[in-house]
Parts: C-alpha cells; structure tokens; sequence
C-alpha cells in the first residue's frame, strides 16, 4: 500500500509560481456544465462558477488523478461562488500523466445530495487506499448541510473500482463538539492512523483512529492556531507531508482578514508539536490568486537517481474581481525550487 501524504525529502519553503491555471471554471455562459467539459481560456468568468480545494493521488492506472470541488450555483441563488454560504458543489476529478497538463473527466464523484449535504455542500475531498488487499480506497470530505455558520463533519466513501465511482459510508467519521473541514490522513509508523483537519473558529486540530479510518478520538490541544498577522483571522487547511527520512512539513491557509489568505508552514518532528516558518511560502499577488492562496495539496515530480527532488503544488486561488474582493476560484499551481 502507498503511504498516503509521504515524500522522500522536505519540500521546504521556496516556490514559484506557474503561469497558467491548472483547472479552470466553467465560464458565467454555462448553465449545465458537465464535469468533463473544457472552455477557452477567454471566455467571461466573474465568479458565479468555481474550482477549489485540490487533492492529488497516484491513479493505479498510471499517472496522476486530481479530486477537487467544483462550486456551481443553487437554485434561486444565481450569484453562485461569489455567495459561497448559497451555493453548492459537487466533487469531480481529472487525470495527468505528468503533473503539468490536466484533462477532466467524465462523471460527477460524489454529489451533494449523496454526501448528507442536501442542495448545499460537499468539500476537500481526501483519498486513502485501504489495507484491505482489495484495491479499495476511501474518500474523506466535508459535509456542510447549510450556511457556513452550519456545522460540518467529516464523511466518507468507498470505492472498489481505482476512485471512479463511489459509495457512501454510513454514519460521520469526525463531527464530535465542532466544525470540521479541510481532511488530512497520515499513516503513523504503529499501524494508527491520524487525521488532521480544520476545526473552524479554533484551528488546525488531530485526532487518532486505532481502526483505519472508521472512528477517530480527538487528541488533545491543537495542532496550528493563530500567532501572527497572517492569519489574524483564521488558520486552516492542513496539508501535512511525511518526510521518509523523519520529521514533519505542513502547509497550511492563513486569513489575515476575509479579503486575503496566504500559504504558510511549519515543521514537526512528531506531528503534534509544530513550529512556524516566519514567512509565507506563497502571497497572493498575480493576475490568478491576486486575494486568496488557499487549500493547498503537493505531489512529487519524476526525477533522475541522483536529482534532488522536486515537488508541485496545487493551490485554491481568487483573483479578486469582484466585490469584496471575492472573484473567480481557479487550481493554480507552484514548483518547489532550490535555493
């Protein structure tokens, strides 16, 4: 079984912005896009569509197959993405050979309605093969059944079929006394798993299952919370990687008010004790993510024996056009460079 979450080397602190959208949205004309439509890069986007929260895993076929949220307006809220507390999503994917290029594919993952959330959302999708020896892999994601002053729980899915279609598990996974959002699982060395995630209006918070994934007992304090201007309002979002030579890197989204988000990070040596890079590690800026660097996700590329490797990083990004700085949500994306 792949290690989810688990790089050969410390991805560190500096990147580079790429030049192009990874994903795009679908553009303000759509009124039904399919999951595995493309559109110019010129047509009109405002706002009312989006796609955000990446997550990027090994496709047993080969290759690479990103899970993301694609946000899409509800009925009798035409403003879509740029009234998040009105809109729904829905959880779709594409696939890439190597990374740069990505192609959607047909098929909506998981709705909604499927996903406990009625008409409103399902989000951060988080896949894991299980050590069933049967290829089956569960997806985590969050479920908010209303506004986003709703609480959310973590769900999850199974698949038997190498993450195309998907059947939902009974029951929450995670949902004890908050909020949750924005799932991260690491395997630890004893067979437990951990799960890391968002607890909103807290912070970054784990909790432990001693049965792959099924239950989850929440440990104690927290793992990330506010500390500094970057995040003044908020931190979330935990991308947490496993260095296979020891140690800890997360990347993690800090607010430092609801018009701007950074990407910042900071090191472990077991997880639970974390200590912040002083800087971000990307700012909003450029023409994509001119407001907003969010959930982030990071895969490594192919490289020669002997090459230092390097990694990608998919990023959320708003370009602020609109009001209150809100705009369109596209998948942007970072490589690792040395320094």
């Amino acid at each position: 079984m792949t290690l989810p979450h688990t790089v050969p080397t410390d991805p560190g602190t500096l990147w580079a912005k790429d030049p192009d959208a990874a994903i795009d949205t679908p553009p303000d004309a759509e009124t039904d896009p399919a999951p595995e439509d493309c559109w110019s890069r010129d047509a009109v986007r405002t706002g009312v569509y989006g796609v955000v929260t990446p997550h990027v895993v090994p496709a047993p076929s080969g290759g690479w197959r990103m899970y993301y949220t694609q946000i899409l307006p509800r009925d009798g809220y035409p403003a879509g993405a740029n009234d998040y507390d009105n809109a729904t999503t829905r959880i779709v994917s594409a696939m890439s050979t190597d990374g740069s290029s990505w192609s959607p594919e047909p098929g909506i993952k998981l709705s909604a309605s499927q996903g406990g959330a009625g008409e409103y959302r399902v989000v951060s999708p988080e896949v894991v093969p299980l050590s069933d020896g049967r290829g089956k892999l569960r997806m985590y994601f969050e479920c908010n059944p209303g506004a986003q002053s709703v609480a959310s729980s973590i769900r999850s899915a199974l698949s038997a079929d190498d993450g195309i279609t998907w059947t939902i598990e009974s029951g929450e996974r995670f949902s004890a006394g908050g909020s949750y959002n924005s799932p991260r699982i690491i395997i630890l060395e004893d067979g437990r798993w951990r799960l890391y995630c968002s607890d909103r209006g807290v912070g970054i918070v784990s909790a432990i299952s001693e049965d792959e994934g099924l239950t989850f007992q929440r440990e104690k304090g927290e793992r990330i919370v506010a500390t500094t201007s970057y995040e003044a309002m908020t931190t979330f979002a935990p991308e947490v990687l496993r260095i296979a030579s020891g140690g800890y890197r997360m990347y993690f989204a800090g607010y430092s008010a609801m018009d701007c988000a950074h990407i910042l990070s900071a090191t472990s040596e077991d997880g639970l004790h974390w200590h912040k890079e002083p800087e971000p590690v990307i700012a909003p800026g450029g023409p994509l993510d001119h407001s907003k660097c969010s959930e982030m996700c990071v895969m490594p590329l192919a490289h020669a024996p002997g090459e230092t490797p390097r990694y990608r990083m998919f990023y959320e990004a708003c370009d602020g056009t609109a009001a209150l700085k809100r705009g369109v949500w596209r998948i942007i994306s970072a490589t690792s460079r040395e320094g």
